[in-house]
């Protein structure tokens, strides 16, 4: 079944956002290196990677069903922060968004019956909650550690240790 020019549309513009999100996540990992917090910055590389990999994902399912995936300009991403709290709250906020989008493009698959694209899109309702559980709770050990600079090191080591992000699959509904 080809994919229909909104829902096309709709993806397309979720591709610009993802890509504008791995943006975003670079912006930080460069405010945290600056910061000399290098786990967060490695934490937040990866996020990159991630991103990307989202992208990759919609790209695929419009180039599979036979519509054309076109690139939009991305804006340029906040680049200051108060605090690593700061960056991780905007982080958490920035997901919260992701997710209203994606099921914004889920519900538009349904008003269609367009039933390839509500199977691509449960993989991203899954992801996201991941995604928000992820950025919230480290905001939240974030809020706990204060200004104890000991503990803010103990969690940067930790988030150092995040392995990197896995090869994004070669078709949009590979699990």
């Amino acid at each position: 079944m080809e994919i229909s020019q909104e829902l096309s549309d709709s993806i397309n513009d979720q591709i610009n956002f993802e890509l504008y999100s791995a943006y975003i996540y670079l912006s930080m990992a460069a405010w945290f290196e600056q910061k000399n917090l290098p786990g967060m910055a490695h934490w937040m590389e990866v996020q990159v990677d991630e991103e990307y990999a989202h992208a990759m994902r919609f790209y695929r399912h419009i180039t599979e069903r036979g519509g054309r995936v076109l690139m939009k300009a991305i804006k340029g991403p906040e680049t200051e922060w108060s605090s690593a709290l700061d960056v991780f709250e905007t982080a958490y906020e920035h997901e919260k968004i992701v997710t209203a989008r994606i099921y914004k493009i889920g519900d538009l698959a349904d008003s269609q019956g367009d039933r390839a694209a509500k199977g691509m899109l449960e993989w991203f309702y899954d992801e996201q909650v991941e995604e928000e559980k992820n950025t919230s709770e480290i905001r939240d050990n974030l809020k706990m550690i204060g200004d104890n600079v000991h503990a803010l090191l103990m969690l940067d080591r930790e988030l150092g240790a995040r392995p990197a992000a896995a090869a994004p699959p070669t078709d949009s509904t590979a699990p």
